[in-house]
């Protein structure tokens, strides 16, 4: 059996970033490593070319009555920028106090190892155990998940027999107490441009004729909301679903501290909707948000300018039962219809997601028809957690998006049981991202315990 540690620092120094092509050697290592994994340990690996970054599958077949589990990861990191601010290089891993540091450490690399390994140290220990495995591996979730879609639905009738998806992609608040996830916000991204004059004018000749597309953007944007930070689209909040008293209650059991939140982000102040904790804004509502903006002169002292054009890229957060292509068609028509004339403007749709909910078995709105395999891998997930980090996890909302997450339900009718094994802490997108390696030994042996029962249930 191999040192789970050791194979995840070998896949991290891979610097597999999906978004920018002169990553491309690193997408290929990385797939490459994980091929060489999964033969290693008995699998049959296929490699699906996409227009983008190939899928690896790697499966443990067995007979047809036995359970399938479909374990998803993904092998794309986020860009390492800005380079300055990581304590050692991104794509060198480094153990220190208890952490292994690099880019994907935690997203998706390190808690993907723990299913890997512990698929390894079952299999090793039970040569016979009568349960099927299927890892499906992509290369593109840090860009929305382009291929996987289609992928599924080329490929539907193969897995037909799978009864649920186990991942670990979500985030948990301590390394004691560990959230499954049992809803995933959806998303919908725009890009805007604003077009003033066919150049930069001199703002002492032409400041005051004509329209500054800067001064234009920044107007649109503050209209998108109101001053208790509720989006002012028609039609934005349709099809946000009620949250159930049981999820109230589980949120509550998270003992959530605003002061403690808003010391570990350095601001003074929260800011969500009017009525709503800030802990249930960033699970239970939709968002939309600006990411980046720019426009004009962005160097060293001034340049006296009034620029030709100005842009801003913004994402939506969707819940429940919205839709993400009529949600972002209703944000992209609000900023067309609130453009001053004077300037022209441009909205560019990019990728989308659904949200996504599952509601686990014991509960008040459960559904009647669960069937019965995700019914015990929830069981069974519940006190397997219990066993190995002390306690019986939380089972909560998540504010992030996994896009591939609803198409596993809408195309495949597939439910996902959603471990967290990331932190706050560790910096996820960001500089200096860490694995905790006590979480990430504790989710091996937490993924063992699930995997045996499921296949001793039968």
């Amino acid at each position: 059996m191999f040192d789970p540690v050791e194979k995840l620092k070998e896949h991290l120094r891979f610097p597999s970033v999906s978004t920018d092509s002169k990553f491309k050697e690193g997408m290929d290592g990385s797939r490459r490593f994980l091929e060489g994994l999964f033969t290693d340990m008995g699998l049959g690996v296929e490699v699906v070319n996409t227009p983008m970054h190939p899928i690896v599958l790697a499966r443990r077949e067995g007979n047809s009555e036995w359970p399938h589990v479909l374990v998803y990861g993904h092998y794309d990191v986020q860009p390492a920028d800005p380079l300055g601010e990581w304590q050692s290089d991104p794509f060198d891993p480094v153990v220190k106090d208890g952490r292994l540091f690099a880019r994907g450490a935690a997203d998706n690399k390190g808690p993907q190892m723990a299913h890997i390994a512990a698929v390894a140290q079952v299999l090793e220990e039970n040569p016979e155990l009568p349960l099927r495995i299927t890892f499906l591996i992509e290369g593109e979730e840090e860009i929305g998940s382009p291929s996987l879609k289609p992928f599924l639905e080329s490929r539907k009738e193969s897995f037909a027999d799978v009864d649920l998806v186990l991942l670990s992609d979500t985030l948990s608040p301590t390394e004691e107490q560990i959230v499954v996830t049992v809803g995933l916000r959806g998303i919908a991204v725009l890009d805007v441009e604003v077009k003033g004059p066919n150049v930069d004018l001199h703002s002492g000749l032409h400041g005051g004729a004509v329209y500054n597309p800067v001064q234009a953007l920044c107007e649109i944007c503050a209209s998108l909301h109101d001053g208790n930070n509720r989006v002012t689209v028609d039609g934005f909040y349709e099809g946000v679903t009620d949250v159930e008293d049981w999820e109230r209650e589980e949120l509550a059991k998270l003992e959530a501290d605003e002061k403690a939140y808003k010391e570990m982000l350095g601001v003074d102040e929260l800011h969500p909707l009017e009525g709503y904790t800030p802990f249930e804004a960033t699970r239970y509502l939709p968002t939309l948000e600006f990411n980046g903006i720019g426009g004009g002169y962005q160097g060293e002292g001034s340049k006296t300018i009034v620029p030709a054009k100005a842009m801003t890229k913004i994402s939506c957060r969707l819940v429940g039962n919205q839709d993400p292509k009529a949600i972002g068609d209703r944000v992209r028509q609000a900023i067309l219809d609130r453009a001053p004339s004077g300037v022209s403007i441009s909205v560019k749709m990019g990728h989308e997601g659904a949200p996504y909910l599952v509601t686990p078995p014991g509960r008040p709105n459960s559904p009647a028809d669960m069937p019965d395999r995700l019914v015990h891998a929830f069981e069974t997930t519940t006190k397997a957690i219990g066993e190995t980090f002390g306690r019986p996890p939380l089972f909560l909302r998540e504010g992030g998006s996994i896009p591939i997450i609803a198409d596993f339900k809408s195309i495949l009718g597939l439910d996902s049981v959603m471990i967290g094994l990331f932190l706050p802490e560790d910096k996820l997108h960001a500089p200096n991202e860490s694995m905790n390696l006590d979480v990430l030994n504790r989710g091996i042996e937490a993924s063992k315990r699930i995997l045996l029962s499921i296949a001793q249930h039968g």
